[in-house]
């Protein structure tokens, strides 16, 4: 009884932060009409080539602490120790960011000319609210660190639907990217005050006497690598299409990756939760349950993010002519199938990198993402020029499967959970079953897409009865919905 409560209680977590990620991917669907309609396609690939600079200059700024912090912290209980440790990683990702800040704003001209299609006005913003980022990653990943998930859903909502409102309020009222960027950097600026103020009355302050950063550094930055090769993999393609076919095709091309992406999304409990959890087993020895959730995360997703591909490939076109105009549409509509596909290898490679986590072999993530991040640069680099944007969907795709197929040869050598072949088989006929209701119906508008959606849930979950499932599987879908 007492596994199946502790069992219960990871799935709730895994919920909240299931609607947390929902809520988070729909605010990209709801943040993206306001941007196409009221900024031209060009200032659009500006604004997407600005979001992922900062992505990048984020990770370099952090050094792989966020992940050292869950890893060290995550059964801690010692007052002492934990301000210890998290004020030492605070203290090196201020130096860390403040540099990495300075030296973006020598250099803003130059990648201004290269990247923001010359608009020389982001070089102010851009350092600021990079230097704010850095520390906001490593206090909401303290919420994550000690399984308080509540107040990380919280938080993150707040940090999103916030920045909408802020950048959809100074874009609406005309003040372009320029207002969008001030937007930004005043939700960043709000996340870091409120989180403080949590923070300090949860441990209090203690300035730190550093004795340990060695220690985190040789678990964190061999972890970078693998952090800037994935945003290789993941975002280096719009500095390709911007710099090989122009700024205006990464205008194209995002809106199709961010409908796709939504597969990704799917797996983004796991990878937050996980770490915590399963370091929580593995430290006291018990490999039973680490392998019994790892089992059951593998299943829970694939048997959601199999159907919702499929779906979202599908109707594609129809729901970017909603959220987009109608260039944006016919141009990046056969984007999402590439990328919903890779986003279903990229979840199953988030789930069973975990045994590699758990072992410390962190640079056998690193290398397998630099390896990653080589193939799909050059890739990109060959297939972009005659392919086009399509060219850059279909190298992520690649990518995505080759990350899958070496981690999962070095992950099942560490710790082996059985997947259950047979019901995600059930998952994949009742899945084309769902494409057929699409294809038939071939919906357009917003209420035709949210009937036939519902539709095919109904129907996909009946086919999987329809096909046999046996008492374990219908336990497990029951404890699913």
């Amino acid at each position: 009884m007492k596994i199946l409560r502790e069992y219960k209680l990871f799935v709730q977590r895994i919920g909240i932060l299931g609607i947390t990620n929902l809520l988070v991917g729909v605010s990209g669907i709801i943040l993206l009409p306001i941007l196409t309609k009221n900024l031209s396609i060009i200032d659009y690939g500006t604004w997407i080539q600005i979001n992922i600079t900062i992505l990048l200059l984020s990770i370099m700024g952090n050094f792989g602490l966020s992940s050292t912090m869950v890893r060290f912290l995550a059964v801690e209980k010692d007052k002492t120790k934990i301000q210890e440790v998290f004020y030492t990683i605070i203290f090196f990702v201020i130096v860390s960011s403040a540099i990495i800040s300075f030296l973006f704003f020598l250099f803003s001209k130059t990648i201004a000319i290269t990247l923001f299609n010359g608009n020389m006005s982001l070089g102010i913003l851009i350092p600021l609210i990079v230097f704010i980022s850095c520390l906001n990653v490593i206090f909401i990943n303290y919420f994550r660190t000690f399984q308080q998930m509540k107040r990380f859903s919280i938080f993150t909502l707040l940090q999103t639907y916030l920045n909408i409102a802020l950048v959809s309020y100074f874009i609406i009222q005309g003040y372009g990217l320029i207002g969008a960027l001030t937007g930004f950097l005043i939700t960043q600026i709000l996340l870091f005050s409120i989180m403080s103020v949590f923070i300090y009355t949860e441990i209090g302050f203690k300035i730190p006497k550093l004795k340990n950063l060695r220690k985190f550094l040789s678990f964190g930055v061999p972890t970078v690598p693998g952090n800037l090769s994935y945003w290789i993999v993941d975002s280096s393609d719009r500095y390709v299409i911007g710099l090989l076919l122009g700024v205006i095709f990464v205008g194209f091309y995002s809106p199709g990756y961010t409908l796709g992406n939504i597969i990704n999304m799917l797996s983004y409990p796991f990878s937050l939760m996980l770490p915590a959890v399963l370091a929580n087993y593995y430290d006291k020895g018990d490999i039973i349950k680490v392998e019994t959730i790892l089992n059951y995360s593998f299943k829970y997703f694939l048997v959601i993010a199999i159907p919702s591909t499929i779906g979202l490939s599908l109707l594609s076109k129809p729901i970017l002519l909603l959220l987009s105009t109608p260039e944006i549409a016919s141009n990046g509509y056969l984007v999402t199938p590439f990328v919903a596909l890779g986003g279903i290898f990229l979840g199953s490679y988030t789930i069973t990198s975990q045994s590699i986590i758990l072992k410390k072999k962190t640079k056998i993530i690193g290398t397998l993402w630099f390896l990653t991040a080589l193939i799909n640069l050059g890739l990109n680099i060959i297939l972009v020029p005659f392919l086009g944007i399509i060219g850059a969907a279909a190298t992520t795709l690649g990518a995505y499967i080759f990350a899958f197929a070496i981690n999962a040869f070095y992950s099942f050598k560490y710790i082996k959970f059985q997947i259950d072949f047979i019901l995600l088989g059930k998952s994949v006929l009742a899945s084309f079953l769902v494409a057929v209701i699409i294809l038939i119906s071939n919906p357009n508008g917003v209420l035709q897409i949210l009937f036939v959606v519902g539709i095919c849930i109904i129907v996909y979950f009946a086919a999987l009865l329809v096909l046999g499932l046996n008492k374990k599987e219908i336990d497990f879908l029951r404890g699913l919905l």
